[in-house]
């Protein structure tokens, strides 16, 4: 659970004294939110002499090891304030955390190698991310950038982490001495000492935020291409004697060759044989669907200029079955990317963008089939996505592509019109958004790909002749439903629905969701009597049936967007199967009073908070008054009398 904060906090605690517990979703939330500068702090504190591509990757690397693997003190859960935008990412106690562990790798990593000890994991260069074939760089800066990169790279790295904090965080030396301690640095005051060396004339500090020292904003050039092509010559070479090894040591007799006791038993399958054969798919008529009772991708018809195309359907039938090494695989949580069982349906083969595509279904998933138009299937794309039991609105459409930030879709023959919608803006209106003859949208900008703020939410509206139903991108094949309602009971959601909602639908990306539903289970009048705040509870349900997640939202009057406040995975609360939550805030009034608020659906009989609030109410709604930071325990009970827990 986490508290709403509607007034300044006081500066966070220092690093090296006792802090609030920070567990590992609000380590990760102030990761994702200040991912960007995060990056840019460990690749100043990086010593330059690593050369900027891999300057680039460690800082990357570091940062996204900074996670806990639990909670970070302590072991009960917190109410921390939640923050305003004037008091921003300083009064965060997770943005503390991660901000230490991030620079405090940055020096470990900075320290030079040694005969007298092992080298440390920050030591060694980064296995992931990597980019092969690419070097990757930040945008050259001006002759300012270029004077201030030199007179830092002179600097230790102490003392670029001293400069770096000052000047980027903007903190007092009281508390870059604090935090360089804490950080594991023996000498802070010498740090400070060395960085009052470099020129802070007026500007300089500002320096520090150009692209110049962006890490998170790259240009991309080849590596050295003729020692590339000798390496590569050399591993074909090393490949093709292992192969001869590999085919004597196979011949017959008792070794593992194909004629060995070994040899797999589904070799000669023809169920196996037939799902390779491109004139063995099954191809649906254009207008089964209006005929038939179902409506899922079963009756959807072989769309695309390509379905004819046999030397194209045999390579992704071929590259489905046996993935190369070359082939980028990828597949939603919980869906298997083994080959067909036996001739799948093809539903689409075309030319989208700057590829060729090929969309096909077995029954259980959608599998899509990418390569370039002019390269065959070097560097071909392989996409799976769970697709079981899909009838209806969850077979609207389907992703063909995704290019400079925009995605295209598929939409199913019975939709009628497509529009896009911002969630952020529902009075705005839609932008009707055109579609071929075979169903193919235009492009549009996808919220699966954008990074930075959330300032705007796209979601795909489609109309049939039943009604018009939202979804959006995920970053899966099929777009996720959105629903709004009672749990067990929810109906299609408006915009108006998920305005408040919409930028937290970021949590639940590449996850395989199927649905989100969004429910108002609560309304509570604030003490102070500035309004009625609205709970609300949003649950993402997958394709797998396992892996929900829970948010529950506290929206205060005046507020555009509701607050997190607390989030499950792989809980039962807000669903069908148990339409109950109970979730808690702390909330600061206007006068300056702090309150622990409490809300449970209209089942919920009474609340009890134990801990550093103790209150209880014999409803489904409780404000007690509270101190800042209180740590909190919320314990419910329905009016069957079953005990629930807060959502955490």
């Amino acid at each position: 659970m986490q508290s709403q904060d509607v007034a300044p906090r006081p500066r966070p605690a220092s690093a090296a004294a006792p802090g609030p517990v920070v567990d590992i979703e609000q380590a990760e939330a102030a990761l994702v939110e200040h991912y960007p500068r995060l990056v840019r702090l460990a690749y100043l504190v990086l010593p330059p002499s690593l050369g900027r591509n891999r300057r680039v990757l460690t800082a990357h690397a570091l940062t996204q090891r900074t996670l806990p693997r639990g909670r970070a003190s302590g072991d009960t859960a917190v109410l921390p304030a939640q923050k305003t935008v004037t008091e921003g990412r300083d009064a965060d106690p997770g943005y503390a955390y991660v901000r230490l562990r991030v620079l405090r790798m940055a020096l470990e990593a900075a320290r030079p190698l040694t005969f007298r000890a092992w080298p440390t994991r920050a030591q060694l260069p980064p296995l992931l991310p990597q980019v092969w074939g690419l070097r990757l760089f930040p945008r050259s800066g001006g002759a300012d950038e270029l004077a201030l990169d030199q007179r830092l790279s002179a600097l230790s790295a102490p003392a670029r982490a001293a400069f770096v904090l000052r000047g980027l965080e903007r903190m007092t030396d009281a508390d870059v001495r604090r935090v360089l301690a804490a950080a594991g640095e023996e000498d802070p005051a010498a740090a400070l000492a060395e960085a009052d060396a470099v020129d802070t004339a007026e500007g300089a500090d500002a320096l520090l935020t150009s692209p110049e020292f962006d890490p998170c904003s790259l240009h991309a050039r080849p590596t050295d291409l003729v020692r590339r092509r000798q390496h590569i010559k050399a591993a074909i070479a090393a490949a093709a004697a292992v192969a001869v090894c590999g085919a004597l040591l196979g011949m017959p007799g008792d070794g593992w060759g194909p004629e060995g006791a070994a040899a797999p038993p589904y070799a000669q399958n023809p169920a196996a044989q037939a799902a390779l054969d491109p004139g063995k798919l099954t191809l649906v008529p254009a207008g089964a669907w209006e005929s038939s009772a179902r409506t899922d991708f079963s009756v959807w018809p072989a769309r695309g200029a390509l379905t004819g195309d046999k030397g194209l359907l045999r390579r992704a039938l071929a590259v489905w079955a046996r993935p190369g090494g070359s082939v980028q695989v990828s597949a939603t949580p919980g869906t298997p990317s083994g080959a067909p069982p036996g001739p799948p349906q093809l539903l689409y083969a075309g030319e989208v963008d700057q590829s060729r595509v090929v969309l096909l279904y077995d029954g259980l998933r959608i599998a899509r089939y990418a390569e370039a138009k002019d390269g065959g299937t070097q560097g071909a794309a392989l996409d799976f996505a769970r697709v079981d039991g899909a009838s209806g609105a969850d077979a609207d459409a389907l992703v063909l592509g995704r290019t400079d930030g925009n995605v295209r879709y598929l939409t199913a023959p019975w939709v009628r019109t497509a529009a896009v919608r911002d969630l952020l803006k529902s009075t705005a209106g839609t932008t009707p958004l055109a579609r071929s003859a075979d169903g193919v949208t235009e492009p549009f900008a996808s919220p699966a790909l954008q990074t930075g703020a959330c300032r705007s939410w796209n979601a795909l509206e489609l109309t049939d002749k039943t009604g018009t139903r939202l979804s959006t991108d995920l970053g899966e094949l099929t777009p996720a439903r959105l629903t709004s309602g009672r749990p067990g009971r929810p109906g299609d959601a408006s915009a108006a629905d998920w305005a408040p909602l919409a930028c937290s639908l970021a949590d639940a990306r590449g996850q395989g969701v199927r649905s989100v539903n969004s429910w108002s289970y609560a309304r509570q009048p604030l003490p102070d009597g500035s309004g009625t705040a609205e709970w609300l509870c949003t649950r993402a349900d997958t394709w797998r049936g396992g892996g929900p997640r829970v948010l529950a939202q506290f929206h205060a009057p005046g507020q555009r967007f509701g607050a997190v406040v607390a989030k499950a995975e792989n809980a039962s609360a807000c669903g069908a199967k148990d339409p109950h939550v109970l979730a808690g805030v702390l909330w600061k009034s206007v006068e300056g009073d702090w309150y622990l608020l409490a809300a449970g659906g209209e089942d919920t009989a009474s609340i009890r908070a134990t801990g550093g609030v103790s209150g209880a109410a014999r409803s489904n709604l409780l404000a007690v008054r509270a101190e800042q930071g209180a740590q909190v325990v919320l314990k419910g009970t329905l009016g069957s009398g079953r005990e629930i827990g807060g959502l955490r």
